[in-house]
């Protein structure tokens, strides 16, 4: 759908009323491209009020399906979404044409890799980061330093979030202060510390919020540093306010975008919050998900929904994307997991 909102619809009154924005900031805002990458918790948050503010044209991001257990912390999806397993990129395009016509939004259900990024995302203005992995993070922290893009950074875990603006040549990137990826196991994860609604929404809001004084092009008033934010008990704090941009940083000094070049790239991605690993396949080529339907339907219970397949057998069930891409459920050991993945889909 092609964006035809206009500054001057009633919808935006209040936004215009505010002064920082105005008709001049609406008309900017209404002509932006934003890139979301995540549709669970924080995404989804964060798109809905993209997608309110008028921003033009929001592109979503997403590997995944709607779940049960999302329900309780994830705005805009239903159980009918749940039941279905639909994408989420597609679930949540199609609940926010509901309440904005005026914008383009475009899902995008795919898995954001050095070697799939700039295809999926596009030209952009602005990327907001929804994800829930470092390795994701700082992937899209290359890319968008390389092409000059600005991005907000957020995440959260338990009752605590944490959310950043990198621009760059003018703030510090990821790496200027989070050199290198964390060792696996040293972060706490929503499978092993949980997650609350409240601080998912606090932090999207939060993003939310610097990504339009970005897009009205008031970067004087964007927020420097990270923010931290403890719900329970409450507490809030600025780390690194006044930081400058690290002289040797590999990324955004000396321009060495390692994660963009491969040596980073997973091929196995255990999911926070339940027991799940992604599989991506050697192989090029999108599968045809009826004739797979089809061979696996002997062999167990088959749903389909045109955008994806779920295939139950035994402790596991696994789906399959439209570009390959496989969840296996029911365990989080790559190993386990690619043997299932070859089992019953094939290398």
């Amino acid at each position: 759908m092609d964006a035809s909102g206009s500054p001057h619809d009633a919808r935006y009154a209040r936004q215009v009323t505010f002064k920082k924005i105005g008709l001049a900031g609406q008309e900017k805002l209404l002509s932006s491209r934003v890139a979301l990458v995540g549709a669970g918790a924080l995404g989804a948050s964060i798109a809905e009020q993209l997608v309110r503010s008028g921003v033009g044209t929001v592109t979503i991001v997403d590997r995944d399906v709607v779940e049960e257990s999302n329900l309780g912390r994830q705005s805009l999806y239903t159980d009918e979404d749940a039941r279905t397993r639909l994408p989420k990129a597609i679930a949540l395009a199609r609940h926010l044409t509901q309440f904005n016509r005026g914008v383009h939004i475009r899902p995008k259900v795919a898995d954001v890799r050095a070697d799939t990024l700039e295809e999926i995302i596009g030209e952009v203005d602005l990327v907001l980061d929804g994800t829930d992995n470092l390795a994701t993070r700082y992937l899209l922290n290359d890319w968008c330093v390389r092409e000059s893009i600005p991005w907000v950074y957020g995440g959260c875990v338990g009752a605590t979030g944490l959310t950043a603006v990198v621009i760059p040549q003018v703030t510090p990137c990821l790496r200027c202060l989070f050199r290198e990826l964390p060792p696996i196991g040293a972060t706490a994860t929503c499978e092993t510390a949980g997650v609350i609604a409240p601080i998912a929404t606090m932090v999207a809001a939060l993003q939310t919020a610097e990504a339009i004084k970005i897009l009205v092009r008031d970067l004087d008033a964007v927020r420097r540093g990270y923010l931290s934010i403890e719900l329970w008990p409450f507490r809030m704090a600025t780390v690194a306010a006044d930081a400058v941009r690290a002289p040797d940083c590999p990324c955004c000094a000396e321009r060495k975008f390692v994660f963009l070049e491969g040596g980073a790239r997973e091929r196995f991605i255990t999911y926070c919050g339940r027991d799940a690993v992604q599989v991506v396949p050697q192989r090029r080529g999108p599968p045809s998900l009826d004739g797979l339907a089809a061979r696996l339907a002997t062999l167990g219970d088959v749903t389909s929904n045109g955008f994806s397949l779920t295939f139950r057998t035994g402790g596991h069930d696994i789906t399959v994307f439209d570009d390959g891409r496989a969840l296996v459920r029911g365990t989080r050991d790559p190993a386990i997991a690619r043997a299932i993945y070859d089992r019953y889909i094939g290398s």
